[in-house]
């Protein structure tokens, strides 16, 4: 295929200029820097969620503990706008969906680097555990951040990921922390990090952290008048993470950072709640690896030069046990791969103007024992330029991403090569010099190329899908400051707009399903966050915080059908969380609320498909003291102490009452 082939050639091209640049950097970096005397940062500068033009939300690593969370979708459900599908118990399947625009829309990233599947399109963020994270940031539309991957510019928004870096005293060098999780339902979850320095300018890091549940927790099950007790099944989970990190700072070359990352992991599919029916067999094996690394540098006082690389390999076995198969069972084997480089400039004109420029270059593959499986290939150009200008009262960003993809198959017609380009921008603006309060406005036009599912999937995928376009409006008020005895308070407040045309759906033919861009949507909001902290005396404090998000999202697509104007599957016109958080030198203490309004299962909204609202409370007790020459920690959970019954989608019951302790040691 001729355009493969020029793509194919686009690529070398970009891995050896990338090469070139680095081996011209070191020797720049001898002729333009000078040897300082070197100074230890303990602190990483962080952007302001009251002054970025576009919404961001940030929980670090003092709330993470402070709050007790310890699973990565405890803590997206704490912001705004976002919802988070729950299949059920420890081992179910979690994504994330930005204002109702799909998981699809949502980029999320590991360290920089992009967690891709390009076969469904969604990242299962179930799998990731807090033990080993400093922060999560959650950004819609286009960040202040002009210095980033182009990748991170073609999504609707994006959930970051950062682990932790090593950080050694003057006594040792090198940490050990140690955790030990167990809880209800058979939950046992080891982790163990190693930090160890190596010289003036290196370190590494060891992370394993195991997790196993039989998750065979008792549900209520309702039909009509009869209400019964059941227990869950085949809905086990047994996983490990593992990841070892290698990072270089070196004072003339800039810092590297490599990472090796593993997870393996097997389940049972419990499947929908069926009457009559609670037997399923239905297996699912994950495994997961990935070498990516990362590199930043300084080319004299107004160039700053980023590359990074990543291959991902990715494999799913699925089986189902059942008389009706031939040899009494049906296994599926799915294998992706994916070639990953990308390489930034950031040009700093002065301290209120700067420039970038982004090529990302990625190869991606699906291999399937499917009988009809394509074996699509996958090759995508995205250029990224964007500029920004900021000063102690204004900002201004804006960006323009050229999308170029080309795509061959083995069986069959590939679908055709596709050109986009989409702009974005925001402003923030100081509205008074002496107060914190900013006014903040942004667009992003943006896009989502169909799955290989989506194109491919045997006699169901149609190759001839457009793109599912998204117009995203924004506007907002921020401020921060302190108020009477708060000794800190931060509001934000965002009202916005959300157009989706070319919706990719599965619709009914006469024999079969097809996928089909039939779909169009309105998406209008509000989202409202609130943070305080109130000082009591030097070891007694009160941090609260919370969010809220009105969302009415509607199909627009056929005016007169049956769900012309009905509010979308799963979305809650009204959801908000609250946590308080309690620090004294004695047991701390934290409450986390999560409420969300009714909603309907289907496009229809009927009485049928209605699902009630519900709140789940999770309550924590904490206390960390120093034990012989470390830190011992001490917690203890109860997740849904009201023990609500509830379903986050119809059929799949979530856990009701549990516990949860934990136990830590850091050296």
């Amino acid at each position: 295929m001729p355009n493969l082939l020029f793509y194919k050639k686009r690529l070398c091209l970009c891995v050896c200029l990338l090469w070139f640049a680095y081996a011209n950097a070191q020797e720049m970096d001898s002729l333009l820097y000078r040897e300082l005397p070197r100074v230890e940062v303990v602190e990483k500068a962080r952007p302001s969620v009251t002054r970025e033009g576009a919404p961001l939300q940030r929980i670090d690593r003092s709330g993470i503990e402070r709050l007790g969370i310890r699973d990565l979708s405890e803590a997206v459900r704490r912001f705004s706008g976002v919802t988070v599908r729950d299949y059920g118990g420890i081992g179910g399947l979690k994504t994330v969906s930005i204002r109702s625009l799909g998981s699809q829309h949502t980029a999320v990233s590991y360290d920089g680097v992009t967690i891709a599947d390009a076969q469904s399109g969604q990242v299962d963020i179930g799998r990731f555990t807090l033990d080993d994270v400093e922060s999560v940031s959650l950004s819609i539309g286009q960040t202040d951040d002009i210095f980033q991957t182009a990748r991170m510019y073609a999504s609707a928004g994006a959930l970051r990921i950062r682990t932790q870096t090593p950080r050694f005293d003057d006594a040792r060098p090198f940490r050990l922390e140690g955790r030990l999780r167990a809880g209800s339902f058979g939950m046992f979850a080891p982790s163990l990090r190693y930090e160890q320095k190596l010289g003036q300018s290196f370190a590494a890091s060891l992370h394993i952290d195991r997790l196993s549940a039989e998750n065979t927790y008792p549900y209520t099950f309702t039909n009509v008048n009869v209400v019964t007790r059941e227990k869950r099944k085949n809905s086990d989970i047994h996983s490990l993470n593992t990841e070892l990190n290698l990072f270089a700072d070196l004072p003339q070359q800039g810092s590297l950072r490599l990472k090796a990352y593993l997870f393996d992991s097997h389940r049972g599919l419990p499947g929908s709640v069926i009457l009559y029916n609670d037997y399923h067999t239905e297996r699912l094996g994950n495994r997961n690896a990935f070498v990516q690394s990362r590199y930043e540098g300084r080319w004299g006082k107004h160039f700053t030069f980023g590359a990074q690389g990543k291959f991902d390999y990715s494999w799913t076995h699925y089986r189902d046990y059942h008389s009706k198969y031939v040899d009494g069972q049906q296994t599926d084997v799915y294998t992706q791969r994916e070639y990953y480089g990308s390489a930034a400039m950031l040009y700093t004109v002065s301290e209120n103007l700067s420039f970038s420029m982004a090529e990302d270059v990625f190869f991606n593959t699906l291999d399937a024992t499917t009988p009809l499986c394509a074996f699509p290939r996958r090759l995508t150009s995205l250029t990224a330029p964007a500029g920004r200008f900021k000063n102690s009262r204004l900002t201004v960003t804006a960006s323009l991403l050229g999308t170029y993809i080309a795509e061959d198959v083995q069986r069959g017609e590939p679908a055709a090569d596709r050109k986009r380009i989409s702009p974005a921008i925001s402003f923030s603006y100081r509205l008074f010099g002496e107060q914190n309060l900013r006014l903040r406005a942004s667009f992003k036009d943006i896009f989502r190329v169909p799955t290989f599912n989506d194109l491919y999937y045997d006699r169901i995928g149609s190759k001839d899908l457009d793109d599912e376009k998204a117009a995203q409006y924004n506007a907002g008020l921020t401020w921060s400051g302190s108020c009477g005895r708060l000794d800190y308070v931060s509001l934000t407040a965002d009202g916005y707009y959300n157009k989706v045309k070319d919706k990719i759906v599965a619709m009914p033919t006469m024999f079969i399903w097809k996928i089909m861009n039939m779909g169009e949507a309105e998406i209008k909001g509000l989202d409202v966050n609130v943070s305080a902290r109130l000082t009591f005396s030097a070891v007694l404090s009160l941090l609260a915080d919370g969010s809220y998000t009105w969302q009415k999202a509607v199909d627009v697509t056929k005016e007169g059908s049956k769900t012309y104007g009905h509010q979308l599957p799963y979305t809650p016109e009204h959801s908000g969380a609250v946590s308080v958080s309690l620090a004294n030198p004695w047991v701390n203490v934290s409450w986390l609320l999560t409420a969300v309004g009714e909603r309907y299962s289907l496009p229809q909204n009927i009485e049928a498909n209605r699902m009630e609202g519900y709140a789940e409370h999770q309550l924590s007790l904490q206390r960390s003291f120093r034990f012989r020459q470390g830190t011992l920690g001490l917690q203890i959970e109860v997740i849904n102490p009201g023990n609500a019954t509830y379903d986050v989608i119809r059929y799949y019951p979530m856990p009701g009452r549990s516990f949860r302790a934990s136990i830590s040691y850091s050296y």
